[in-house]
């Protein structure tokens, strides 16, 4: 095979954070285009050195920082990178997105991938250059929030917003086991929101890692025909991605809340009244709160915004994305939007996953109007108790009183109750579902069970759903969802932003984008081979979690108001996923996927994709 491509800048740097001392790994052109980089990348590190026994507190749990080929190129909105490890909430692979300026910045360092082994002795921050890595005390940093630390952590390097942070909370510092990650840059803040990388982090004495910009600049294959490319592209993307450039995501919360497919009171119905909806939506928001657009690197749609709420205390936050609404709104029968945004604008600080969170405290919230939590345990466990919502952030965060249970999340915290309890999850395998209807969607049903990250909207995608695709009909459902996680597999692998992807080059994969990847590389992929990539990370994903004993087809489930309890009312009425239409489906998703009847990869399968060895 010829060499690495130049697109590429070639190494991964090991840290090891016990010693302080780092080494250089070449990446070979056949892990390139096996694997391109990014989530590809970041599941070959966790599948080479993370034994399968480990706990994802164990030091010998990695965190991969990955960017992709495509970072700091003309491809739009490559700005994202990924975070990969073994998640507290699911004990299986994880890997979490963000975006901002810091992936672009590790890119200049000529680091595709970053991987922090073993754990400090004490509270520390990673810093990163051209040059490698050093360990940096830091006990100054101790429970401070996100932007706390990385304002600290850009002081003591001295250069201001050319040294890029991303940092843990007080929550990932008390693991938390939801605990996220923020990286506040000059333009917009990016947020790894989901699996537990801060709580992670945490369990490695790591407070942040910092990115120092380098020299290091890609060399494209055919830059003239990458940048045609992307020039041609920018008209849809602008026309596809309107709503995001008004609104940002909270833009959704009207439509879908029309469709009958957004979950109210911990998903005991999923429609709230017009009023309601209007009272905590993108276009309230923009009218009343908003004070200005933010952006990523190279990304010309600006979804981020910023707002003020003066009551509140708040005089800059990021505004809450439609998963956070849903979370800590509609799941709470919480409609009063200054407090919700000052609920939301804790968690970024404090370093919580909205969604985890917000359903998690949905899940207590039933569980004591069921009569399975006494008074004692809060005074806050009220749904529509709009106050009581910002104090269990912070009790959350610190671990306090009810706090404690909280942080394990709903699946963990349903064990110590009733066994009833666990009627009233909304989540699978560990982690919570994002917004998109489980039951009002068949596309998401199936894949919701099957996905490497459970309760992950970016394992199958919604987006073609909300347009009539494999929302109502089982038919064809089972590829639809295994096509659209190889879909995007690749875009984080790339790393593309989804929503410029999805609004601007496609919701499938597609010749516009092998076309791209050959005009950065020099590489001949067409749709099909770029689409193998994703089937293979996908499969490796899957590997990993068999391996660890946490997926197989009793994984591969849903929980019982999804597979049980109709949608009572509304458009979606109706609507369910019962056990016997998931079991076909599942059935349908193996044999597509050449996976045996328990789930599990075959050797042929794993032959095909070239990753046999890493069943040894």
């Amino acid at each position: 095979m010829s060499d690495l491509p130049p697109a590429y800048g070639g190494e991964i740097l090991h840290v090891d954070l016990e010693s302080g001392e780092s080494e250089r790994e070449e990446i070979t052109p056949e892990d390139a285009r096996l694997f391109l980089g990014g989530n590809g990348l970041a599941v070959k590190l966790v599948a080479e050195h993370v034994p399968a026994s480990a706990d994802a507190f164990d030091s010998e749990n990695v965190v991969v920082f990955a960017v992709g080929p495509m970072n700091a190129t003309p491809f739009q909105s490559t700005s994202r990178g990924v975070v990969g490890f073994v998640s507290p909430m699911t004990d299986g692979f994880f890997d979490s997105t963000f975006g901002g300026t810091f992936p672009r910045a590790q890119k200049t360092t000529g680091f595709d991938a970053i991987a922090l082994h073993g754990a400090a002795d004490d509270l520390s921050y990673v810093n990163i250059t051209a040059d490698g890595a050093t360990v940096e005390p830091a006990a100054d940093l101790a429970g401070l929030d996100t932007y706390e630390t990385c304002e600290r952590v850009r002081e003591r390097e001295g250069v201001g917003y050319d040294t890029h942070v991303i940092a843990a909370g007080p929550a990932g510092e008390n693991r938390v086991r939801y605990a996220c990650l923020l990286h506040e840059s000059k333009r917009r803040e990016g947020v790894a929101g989901r699996g537990g990388s801060g709580a992670v982090l945490g369990s490695k004495n790591v407070k942040a890692v910092a990115v120092r910009e380098g020299d290091f600049e890609p060399e494209l294959a055919a830059p003239d025909r990458l940048r045609t490319l992307a020039t041609g592209r920018m008209k849809p993307l602008m026309e596809g991605t309107e709503m995001l450039q008004d609104f940002g995501t909270s833009g959704l919360v009207n439509p879908v809340n029309e469709t009958g497919k957004l979950g109210q009171r911990n998903n005991q119905t999923e429609r709230t009244s017009r009023e309601n909806a209007e009272a905590i939506s993108g276009e309230r928001l923009r009218e009343e709160f908003v004070t200005e657009d933010t952006t990523c690197a190279n990304c010309a749609v600006a979804c981020g915004k910023h707002v003020a709420v003066k009551s509140e205390g708040i005089t800059e936050a990021k505004i809450p994305e439609f998963e956070s609404l849903f979370g800590t709104a509609t799941m709470q029968e919480v409609y009063d939007i200054k407090r919700v945004m000052k609920a939301n604008d804790l968690c970024d600080r404090l370093g919580m996953d909205t969604i985890s969170w917000g359903v998690t405290v949905a899940f207590a919230r039933e569980c004591y109007e069921e009569g399975l939590l006494s008074a004692d345990a809060s005074p806050h466990l009220a749904f529509g108790d709009a106050d009581g919502l910002v104090e269990l952030a912070e009790q959350t965060a610190r671990r306090d009183g009810i706090g404690d249970r909280l942080a394990a999340g709903s699946f963990r915290f349903s064990h110590s109750l009733d066994d009833a309890a666990e009627r009233y999850l909304h989540g699978a395998k560990g982690l919570e579902f994002a917004a998109h209807s489980p039951r009002g969607l068949k596309g998401m049903s199936i894949g919701y069970a099957t996905a490497t990250r459970g309760g992950s909207h970016h394992d199958t995608r919604p987006t073609l759903q909300y347009q009539g695709e494999h929302d109502e009909t089982t038919d064809g459902t089972a590829e639809f969802a295994a096509r659209s996680q190889h879909f995007t597999a690749v875009g984080d692998s790339l790393t593309q932003c989804r929503f410029v992807s999805e609004g601007g080059w496609g919701e499938r994969l597609n010749e516009r984008y092998s076309e791209a990847v050959n005009a950065a590389t020099g590489w001949d992929l067409d749709p099909a081979e770029l689409e193998r990539i994703g089937e293979r990370i996908y499969n490796l994903e899957r590997l990993v979690n068999v391996q660890r004993g946490i997926a197989g087809r009793a994984d591969d489930t849903l929980p019982y108001r999804v597979m049980h309890e109709a949608i009572p009312d509304g458009p979606s009425a109706g609507m369910f996923c019962p056990p016997s239409e998931l079991e076909a489906m599942l059935d349908e998703y193996y044999a597509f996927r050449g996976w045996d009847d328990d789930g599990v990869p075959t050797d042929e399968t794993l032959e095909r994709l070239e990753i046999a060895p890493f069943a040894n």
